[in-house]
């Protein structure tokens, strides 16, 4: 079983930026691909970013694509979210997650899900 547990969101200005952090923990020896994921009131949970164990592959939505950047820390067992240029749309919770497949995109591909952090972009 693997834990995760997010931490960094908040309220910001269109135009801002914040940095998510989730820190793994548990049976972190089975994770692989780490990952984000959103989800805005009354819509689908959707991909946001995803990053292999190497940290050589990294996946982005098309929405978030030169503005969010994925990295991790395998040592502390934590991936980052950096957001740049935040917008109104980028309001939602955001989830990490966790996965055994060196990449992974797909939700059924990721298998740990810590419980959200807010993040909510005014314009």
């Amino acid at each position: 079983q693997v834990q995760l547990v997010e931490s960094g969101g908040g309220l910001v200005q269109a135009g801002g930026s914040l940095r998510l952090s989730c820190a793994a923990s548990g049976r972190t020896f089975s994770i692989a691909a780490m990952g984000w994921f959103r989800q805005a009131p009354g819509k689908e949970r959707e991909f946001v970013a995803s990053i292999s164990r190497s940290s050589v592959s990294t996946y982005y939505a098309d929405s978030v694509k030169g503005r969010f950047t994925i990295s991790r820390d395998n040592a502390k067992n934590t991936v980052y979210l950096q957001m740049n240029s935040l917008k109104p749309e980028d309001t939602a919770v955001y989830y990490c997650a966790t996965g055994r497949s060196s990449l992974a995109i797909y939700r059924k591909e990721f298998d740990s899900w810590g419980q959200g952090t807010q993040v909510t972009v005014s314009s």
